[in-house]
């Protein structure tokens, strides 16, 4: 069952000549994972808002349990918003430093109209008990918690108004490697025991291979790749998201990777916009702009993506430290629940 659906979405800013998202399509399927990677200034978190109707797209729409939401407002839109909520990336700036916990994750409750004082009192107590914080720390203000606690209260507040979609904004980008690891298994469980659907965006590739059920990846606005997460992950048929996965770092001094030519991209009006980067392109690709066909279990756009030659799965590559520990710490959680 498809909970969210995102049809030719664009978002445009005055007179730029490429709109920051720019006609993507995709779906959540409920209790499904689907993670949006790519480069800072790609689209991601403008999509996130768009989907959240926390901006408004310039054309197409989005669809929430079956309903058009794109033209929404008011009363109407608030109810929606009840099922569907965000966790943002910065866990500080996300929560008002003059309201105590208690007031922070009560406040969906309130704006809903949902429950007396009292029993919001034992709801906020239950779903700080959820996220692994104690109920003793209501009263208490944001900077008395380090990073990864407020993190967790900003997860209590999105599960107030029990959704059904939660949008992951770089949830765990602005925390240590080890409290990284916390949070994403915190995720994991909840979506396990809530049946949560997750769009979660991230640039994290090790991060995104923990928790994604398929990925998207996207370029300058567009979805150029998308499909199960072991489709993408191990024989990846778009050059930038091989781009993305050859700059994962290698603790080998000797591993002598391939990497794109990295050139400033220009708008032509016509053609890829990955032609000026990439180590496989031909006339066509400066000529014709691709779209997103099937091959194999995943959707490309690239006019030579069945030709790529295949790529060696990243079990093979070593990681670098950095990221070995931070996959150790996932396994090593995951596997103490």
């Amino acid at each position: 069952m498809t909970l969210l659906s995102v049809r030719n979405l664009v978002k445009r800013y005055g007179k730029a000549p490429i709109a920051a998202v720019d006609g993507i399509s995709f779906d959540v399927a409920a209790g499904e994972t689907l993670a949006l990677v790519g480069e800072s200034g790609c689209g991601k978190s403008t999509t996130a808002r768009l989907a959240m109707r926390l901006l408004e797209p310039s054309a197409g729409q989005v669809l929430f349990d079956g309903q058009d939401i794109t033209g929404l407002g008011g009363a109407s839109l608030r109810r929606v918003r009840r099922r569907m909520q965000m966790v943002f990336q910065d866990p500080f700036a996300s929560l008002n430093p003059r309201m105590t916990v208690q007031a922070i994750v009560a406040e969906p409750l309130v704006v809903h109209g949902v429950g007396t004082p009292a029993t919001r009192r034992d709801r906020v107590a239950a779903l700080l008990d959820l996220v692994g914080l104690s109920p003793a720390q209501a009263g208490r203000y944001p900077h008395e918690f380090s990073g990864g606690q407020r993190q967790r209260i900003g997860i209590a507040r999105a599960l107030a108004v029990e959704p059904a979609l939660v949008v992951c904004d770089e949830p765990v980008s602005a925390l240590d490697v080890s409290i990284q690891a916390q949070v994403v298994n915190l995720l994991q469980d909840l979506q396990a025991r809530l049946g949560l659907s997750y769009l979660f965006i991230a640039h994290d590739l090790a991060v995104v291979r923990q928790v994604a059920d398929r990925v998207a990846v996207m370029y300058r606005g567009r979805i150029v790749e998308i499909g199960p997460r072991a489709a993408v992950y191990d024989d990846p048929r778009h050059p930038y998201t091989r781009a993305l996965l050859a700059a994962i770092p290698r603790p080998d001094p000797g591993h002598t990777a391939i990497r794109p030519v990295v050139t400033e991209a220009t708008e032509t009006g016509q053609g890829c916009r990955y032609a000026p980067r990439c180590p496989y392109v031909i006339d066509r690709c400066r000529l014709e702009d691709p779209v997103l066909l099937p091959i194999a279990t995943a959707q490309v756009a690239c006019h030579r993506a069945a030709e790529l030659p295949p790529l060696a799965t990243l079990a093979e590559v070593p990681l670098a430290p950095a990221a070995a520990r931070r996959l150790a710490l996932y396994a090593e959680r995951a596997g103490a629940q």
